[in-house]
């Protein structure tokens, strides 16, 4: 049976601190697209049959023992006017960090029909109308939480509560690659 499956980051302590804000979010304008999800910085989604899970996550553990944690620093609010959203935004190292992983996930994961992120960022609301919008955006104005980035999470979709929940977490294993090294016969 196909399934709907997530790549993110996620950290339980974060997730806390911003169910707070999409409640107090909620309390002024209502019901919002994702205001019951719960915090995560997107990587990727896909759909795949169900059988096949097993094999990502090998190539998932594989890819995961390369990367190293690192503090995680979000410290602005930002929007995508277009799509509606609002979000909390890294600064520029945790981008820069997050950034790599994310592509050597989509590119580890290539052969999916995946819908990627490339933009690190941790949505509180989607698909707000432009008053909204600006509500949200008055309501929330200083950000400064941080996280240790040191896993990705797998998360499965569940089609009656029309959420996802945490299927696994994959640790980094600060093992990078060993470069490879062109040798000298003489």
């Amino acid at each position: 049976m196909e399934k709907t499956y997530s790549i993110v980051f996620y950290s339980k302590p974060v997730v806390d601190t911003v169910k707070e804000m999409k409640d107090l979010l909620k309390s002024k304008i209502n019901w919002y697209n994702s205001c019951n999800s719960e915090a995560h910085i997107t990587i990727c989604e896909f759909k795949i049959d169900e059988s096949q899970i097993d094999s990502v996550k090998q190539k998932l553990i594989k890819i995961c023992d390369t990367f190293t944690p690192s503090q995680a620093y979000l410290d602005h609010f930002g929007s995508y006017d277009n799509a509606g959203a609002f979000f909390i935004a890294p600064n520029e190292e945790t981008k820069n960090n997050l950034k790599p992983i994310m592509k050597k996930i989509h590119e580890t994961l290539k052969s999916l029909n995946l819908k990627k992120s490339d933009d690190p960022h941790m949505s509180i609301a989607r698909r707000l109308t432009p008053e909204n919008l600006k509500i949200a955006s008055q309501l929330f104005t200083t950000i400064n939480i941080d996280f240790l980035c040191n896993e990705i999470v797998l998360r499965e979709f569940d089609p009656v509560k029309k959420q996802f929940f945490v299927l696994d977490s994959i640790g980094f294993g600060s093992n990078p690659e060993p470069e490879f090294v062109q040798g000298s016969l003489f």
